[in-house]
């Protein structure tokens, strides 16, 4: 039965409209993103083939062109109508994060790093630059690769944290094996990354380490 033939209250927009997004599922969300269904079946069904059929909707999010479009139902013009609503969502962060007020917000920062870092396939080494006051100058990546205390530069760091002014700032690198849980290189990292900025008075808030599911604090660990 196609979706208009539903009754008003299981149909996935008047849902959204009567009760707000976070009451749909994620195939009913799905199915509002994707508009119709394909022939003999609805936008929600098609949605719910599309989550079995990639294991999920993140797996679904972070596909690759290739992998995505090969999907029946999707497509290039899918594509890129995703991948703009994702950057959209990054730079929504984003704007929260740069509002001018001082970071006072561990959740949101959580999720601009989960958002930014999780779906990378690479280890990458970033840092929020922070003024005195600790209102947001600038996310930066600084390091790509396998990251070990001989491939992150605390001089580099601190010549980028002078250049912008900062007087603080917050680390974060991501764990592509999806496992947040930080290592002894990570921790012997960031205690060479803060002696380094302590000598231009400049602090080291946190560091967070983001996995799949899960972004772990240096700072909630009692380690900075």
């Amino acid at each position: 039965m196609a979706i208009r033939h539903w009754p008003e209250g299981e149909r996935p927009r008047e849902k959204l409209m009567s009760l707000g997004s976070q009451s749909l599922s994620d195939a009913e969300l799905l199915a509002i993103f994707l508009r119709v269904g394909v022939k003999g079946r609805s936008a929600v069904d098609l949605a719910r083939d599309l989550l079995s059929a990639f294991g999920g909707l993140r797996p679904l999010l972070e596909a690759d062109r290739e992998r995505f479009c090969a999907e029946h139902g999707l497509g290039e013009a899918k594509y890129v109508q995703l991948q703009a609503v994702l950057e959209l969502s990054r730079r929504h962060l984003a704007s929260q994060l740069e509002r001018g007020g001082a970071l006072t917000s561990p959740t949101l920062v959580r999720a601009y790093l989960a958002a930014q870092m999780r779906h990378l396939g690479h280890e990458e080494f970033a840092a929020l630059f922070l003024d005195t006051q600790h209102r947001v100058i600038r996310f930066e990546s600084l390091f790509r690769g396998t990251l070990d205390s001989a491939s992150v530069y605390p001089r580099e760091v601190a010549k980028r944290a002078l250049e912008l002014g900062a007087g603080a700032l917050i680390f974060a690198h991501n764990h592509p094996s999806g496992v947040a849980e930080p290592s002894n290189a990570d921790r012997r990292i960031t205690e060479r990354l803060k002696q380094a900025l302590e000598l231009f008075e400049i602090r080291v808030l946190d560091h967070f380490v983001v996995g799949d599911g899960e972004v772990v604090s240096f700072a909630e660990r009692g380690w900075l």
